[in-house]
């Protein structure tokens, strides 16, 4: 029942018909650029601030709770949008949609972990995670796919309906997930306490940080790139109403890196780091090459970059220890939407002096430095242990 409902939850999470067509609401409306990426910074700012109070909030009290809520409040966004379209109402739509993907992060996690833990399945979260996140890019996909025809039918009134019915239907999925306390970790799991727990365990343990940062850094750079991936597609020749099977072929790249999860959950450091590098290679000859075949590399990219975020997340929670799972894993929320924001800043300032394919490359180096990284650890540890083992280096 807990897995059945982990994967309901992640795929109508995602299925909202709404996100392919909502830019276009904004512009209906009236909004210019300039206020459409207001309400982007408005998201963003709002995910940053209640990421980690949030996590908190959910060792504190329950997790479940957070995830039941979390849905709601991003389907009371969509109703506002259609019933009231202006920037205001867009505005607090963005403000729910971004209190609940705080509400959502850490917690998720937090709970699936400890729940497998609690069955003897800790081995499995990472299969687990991965197959969510590739269900969670279905739902997109088809939410896609299905937005044109409903568009057409009903408008946007029926676009917003069925979008708040996935909420509802998602806030009601959680209330079906498991959630075994122990007295304990209730008894001291006031919010304070646990925040102030959260935050030291993070700084005061290097493992744990080095795992905080490594989710951080690997999930954030391919997400933030993801978004421009239209316009280096036409930069490369593909037609506009060939786009979308570009983004198509991308997220069919991620979703098989998601599904291998389960496959690759004791890579070792040095093998975890050759593969950040061989995706960092790939990503950098795609962008490079200039003609539409480049995006097959660009999909292989995406798949081990998604891949490498899975395990990430996986070392992470096998780190953690004490009552403020969710806390952490908020710490590497907001560190996430902290390079985001880097990575958009960064190709805002690059884009009037190099093409796309360029500013792809360049923003993948920071891949690279991980993956090097990476495979000095795996180095570090291999002599250690050869060391404990009585083995000369």
């Amino acid at each position: 029942m807990l897995v059945a409902s982990l994967y309901a939850y992640a795929f109508l999470s995602e299925f909202v018909l709404l996100y392919p067509v909502y830019t276009l609401l904004f512009t209906d409306t009236g909004l210019s650029v300039a206020q459409t990426s207001s309400l982007f910074v408005i998201w963003s700012v709002t995910g940053m601030v209640l990421e980690v109070p949030s996590g908190a909030w959910a060792d504190a009290v329950s997790r479940r709770l957070l995830l039941f809520l979390g849905p709601l409040l991003a389907g009371l966004g969509f109703a506002l949008w259609i019933l009231f379209p202006s920037y205001w109402a867009f505005a607090l739509g963005f403000v729910l949609w971004g209190a609940e993907g705080a509400l959502v992060s850490g917690a998720y996690e937090a709970l699936s972990y400890e729940e497998l833990e609690r069955r003897g399945q800790a081995h499995r979260y990472a299969g687990v995670m991965g197959r969510a996140t590739s269900l969670g890019l279905v739902a997109n996909a088809a939410a896609i796919a299905l937005a044109t025809p409903v568009m057409a039918a009903g408008g946007y009134p029926v676009v917003g309906v069925a979008s708040v019915l996935a909420c509802v239907a998602c806030a009601c999925t959680a209330l079906t997930l498991p959630e075994h306390r122990s007295r304990g970790a209730a008894d001291e799991g006031r919010y304070l306490a646990v925040l102030k727990e959260g935050v030291t365990l993070a700084r005061a343990d290097r493992r744990v940080l080095h795992a905080v940062l490594l989710v951080a850094f690997v999930t954030a750079i391919w997400g933030a790139l993801e978004e421009y991936v239209p316009y280096l597609a036409v930069e490369a020749g593909v037609a506009k109403t060939a786009v979308p099977l570009v983004i198509l072929l991308v997220w069919l790249g991620a979703t098989a890196g998601g599904l291998l999860g389960d496959a690759a959950q004791r890579m070792p450091p040095r093998a975890y780091g050759l593969m950040l590098a061989l995706a960092a290679a790939a990503m950098t000859a795609g962008a490079l090459s200039g003609h539409p075949a480049g995006f097959v590399l660009i999909a292989v990219a995406f798949g081990g970059f998604q891949l490498a975020g899975i395990l990430a997340d996986a070392r992470l929670q096998e780190r953690i220890t004490g009552s403020a799972r969710a806390t952490v894993t908020s710490l590497a929320g907001i560190g996430g939407n902290v390079v985001t924001l880097g990575v958009y800043a960064a190709y805002g300032a690059a884009s009037p002096y190099a093409s796309h394919g360029v500013t792809f490359a360049l923003l993948t180096l920071p891949y690279v430095l991980v993956a090097l990284f990476s495979m000095s650890s795996g180095r570090r540890r291999g002599l250690h242990i050869e060391r404990e083992k009585g083995i000369s280096p």
